[in-house]
């Protein structure tokens, strides 16, 4: 496989994300993501990427659990936000919000991986996607 990683001004982005199980959290977020293991697991860390190249997420193992409020997060944009967070939940991920919170067109949840790390899963206005051309 070629890695493509996405870049910034200095170098290569990566995003961490800390887990109790590095199998766990590989097969949620490649589920999730549609991510592939960059190799085998060297413990503690876990690189997934993606097919087409772009930011890699390194999961890491470690001893301590989650105590707070995840100060960054991932947001999935999608068209179908029921849709997107039933398969979520599917994966294993929990749904943080009972009600799906809206903002200026804007709607989303906020959901957790299996160890409890936020992210959101957001359904923009069909004017987004018609002005960012994607699907």
């Amino acid at each position: 496989m070629t890695r493509h990683p996405q870049q910034y001004l200095h170098g290569e982005l990566v995003v961490v994300i800390d887990c109790s199980d590095l199998e766990r959290s590989a097969d949620f977020w490649t589920g999730l993501l549609g991510y592939t293991r960059a190799g085998a697991a060297v413990e503690p860390y876990q690189s997934l990427v993606p097919p087409a190249g772009g930011c890699e997420i390194l999961l890491q193992h470690v001893l301590e659990g989650k105590r707070e409020k995840t100060r960054v997060h991932l947001d999935l944009r999608t068209r179908d936000l029921d849709a997107e967070v039933d398969r979520a939940r599917s994966l294993g991920a929990a749904v943080l919000t009972e009600e799906p919170i809206v903002e200026e067109e804007w709607g989303w949840h906020v959901l957790a991986d299996p160890d409890g790390n936020e992210f959101c899963v957001l359904q923009p206005p069909e004017s987004y996607w018609q002005d960012h051309g994607s699907s």
